[in-house]
């Protein structure tokens, strides 16, 4: 550890400046969605079952609910542009735009060159939680998904029910490949109802049990035609270990609810971003 300089106190004092104001980006009409929301009727339904994954389809202007059914329970979220798998989930960027977490009114946003919304949360019923005094919130875009490459790397064998294994798999039998095909398409996740953050000491990313009960979901607004697959995790609601044979781990539910069309009038899917791509050159 080198000696602190004599100014030491001083940098560390700068205040910080928020990389990506996001007063510009284009808001949510969520008075729309919510219109909408309120003629739809339900349209299609996913059980995931525990320590494992499945896919579902949610048309540009449904919506699609992701519930906690028979005990408490997480889940690793994928999208992609149900045209262009090429086009997924970006949760970098979208960790840089909103934060650490996401709740009402905050999007998914999609990898570059699209780097557009894919969807927009409509109604979180673990809004209330805030952020906790460990600094602990839910819903997260930090965490990566627990995968068997890690796992072996720590604790060594061959672990197949983690996360990232789970959506191969489902995004696998989705395609009709194997999961040597669609493992390059599987990405970095939103981290439905697991409480995590950073330790405030070392900085290292942890987790705690979820506060989501039976009844507690997160819904949203598909604001491209997507693909979707979610992961039951092993590590059920994440208060001891994230991959594992003996945690408690329960089933998740999706639904898909389709609003009358007319609900929807004026309203059109985002364009892929604006950019031109000449980088320069």
């Amino acid at each position: 550890m080198n000696q602190p300089p004599e100014d030491a106190q001083a940098r560390r004092s700068i205040a910080p400046v928020v990389c990506y104001p996001v007063e510009t980006l284009p808001k949510p009409d969520l008075s729309l969605y919510a219109s909408a929301r309120a003629t739809a009727r339900k349209t299609a339904e996913v059980i995931v079952p525990p320590r494992d994954a499945a896919t579902f389809s949610a048309p540009a202007g449904s919506f699609f609910r992701i519930t906690s059914v028979e005990g408490p329970q997480v889940g690793d979220l994928n999208l992609w542009n149900a045209a262009d798998l090429s086009e997924r989930f970006y949760s970098g960027k979208t960790r840089a735009l909103h934060g650490t977490h996401l709740t009402t009114g905050e999007r998914m946003w999609s990898s570059f060159p699209g780097m557009r919304p894919m969807a927009t949360i409509v109604a979180d019923t673990l809004d209330w939680y805030g952020i906790d005094g460990f600094g602990g919130s839910v819903h997260d875009v930090i965490g990566t998904r627990c995968d068997p490459y890690t796992h072996n790397l720590l604790s060594g064998g061959q672990y197949h029910h983690c996360c990232h294994s789970n959506l191969t798999r489902a995004l696998a039998d989705h395609l009709g490949g194997t999961p040597a095909e669609a493992e390059p398409h599987v990405h970095d996740v939103l981290n439905v109802f697991m409480c995590t953050g950073f330790t405030r000491d070392t900085g290292q990313y942890f987790m705690k049990a979820s506060p989501v009960r039976p009844g507690d979901y997160l819904e949203f607004f598909a604001e491209i035609d997507l693909l979707g697959a979610l992961s039951a995790c092993p590590g059920g609601d994440c208060s001891a270990e994230h991959s594992s044979d003996t945690a408690a781990c329960h089933p998740l539910l999706v639904e898909v609810f389709t609003p009358e069309q007319s609900a929807l009038q004026g309203w059109t899917p985002p364009a892929p971003n604006g950019y031109d791509r000449s980088h320069g050159a």
